[in-house]
């Protein structure tokens, strides 16, 4: 049986044509309308409809949900840590020294390998596809949409803020002011690059951050970041003076812990179907905990 989502075009959307609806608000890529094209998965109040229809207020547009083909990934056994799942998502806590997809020269021990292990047991075909990465020394919530659309109305979330992710930090230092916003653009190091700094002509990137609690001549911090350039939480409070302990790209290794001391505490979105506001945690690792035990006061 042959599965939809539905969609009812609201006041500010009448003019647009389908494609144009598709592409602009849906964010589909011209591929894919292609793909539903071909398969007539396309409908406009109940009826198959020529791209460039021009739509209206109060019609009903229903889009095929495509069957994925395979996991783009290779399934590998490996055990995952399953915060949140139904049948549009999947929210794992990644651990520390662990990549989130397939790069470069590494072709399995990935997160993406394992949770394809995951659905292969299952006996059920997602390609694998996560909304957003972590660094492999960074741990906590990652999540992957099941389906196309599931990805596309997330990543839309993503695009306009909507998608928030917050952080947990141990840095040098005992920053101050204890809330504050860290707005410095970050662009590719000049002459390092598998680095990023902070450059006048760089994207524009923005952190939210708030002390938790002194810990000696350390800070305990929360994050949340408001655009997510590649290592925007370590760039920006390296560029501070205050560096995340055990980032050695960005800072220097730290006794306390084998790896930078950053991890991704929550994820707060908007459901993909349901619409009800979600929000997930990943606890606190236990070299995190371990930190704090130690230094935090009586």
């Amino acid at each position: 049986m042959k599965s939809y989502q539905t969609y009812r075009i609201e006041t500010e959307h009448n003019g647009l044509t389908v494609e144009g609806y598709l592409k602009q608000i849906l964010r589909y890529s011209g591929r894919k309308i292609q793909k539903l094209t071909r398969k007539k998965g396309i409908l406009l109040n109940k009826k198959p409809v020529i791209l460039q229809k021009k739509v209206r207020t109060g019609d009903i547009i229903r889009i095929l949900l495509l069957e994925d083909q395979s996991y783009g990934v290779e399934p590998q056994e490996g055990s995952i840590d399953i915060l949140f799942e139904d049948s549009q998502l999947i929210i794992l806590n990644k651990p520390p020294r662990m990549l989130v997809h397939p790069a470069g020269h590494t072709s399995g021990g990935t997160l993406a390998n394992y949770l394809a292990h995951y659905f292969q047991e299952q006996g059920v075909v997602f390609t694998i596809r996560p909304l957003h990465r972590l660094d492999r020394d960074t741990s906590g919530c990652v999540v992957f949409a099941k389906d196309a659309l599931s990805q596309t109305i997330l990543e839309r979330q993503m695009s306009t803020g909507d998608f928030q992710r917050t952080y947990v930090a141990i840095v040098n230092g005992r920053l101050e002011p204890q809330i504050g916003t860290l707005d410095f653009p970050i662009g590719k190091h000049p002459t390092l690059p598998n680095r990023r700094s902070v450059q006048e002509q760089g994207e524009t990137a923005v952190t939210h951050y708030k002390v938790i609690q002194f810990l000696s001549e350390l800070s305990l911090l929360e994050l949340k970041l408001e655009t997510g350039r590649t290592h925007q939480i370590r760039v920006h409070l390296a560029h501070i003076g205050n560096p995340v302990i055990g980032d050695t790209m960005y800072g220097k290794s730290c006794p306390m812990i084998s790896r930078q001391a950053l991890h991704a505490e929550s994820v707060t979105f908007t459901h993909p179907r349901n619409r009800t506001q979600i929000t997930v945690q990943a606890p606190l690792p236990a070299d995190f905990s371990t930190i704090i035990g130690k230094l935090k006061r009586p």
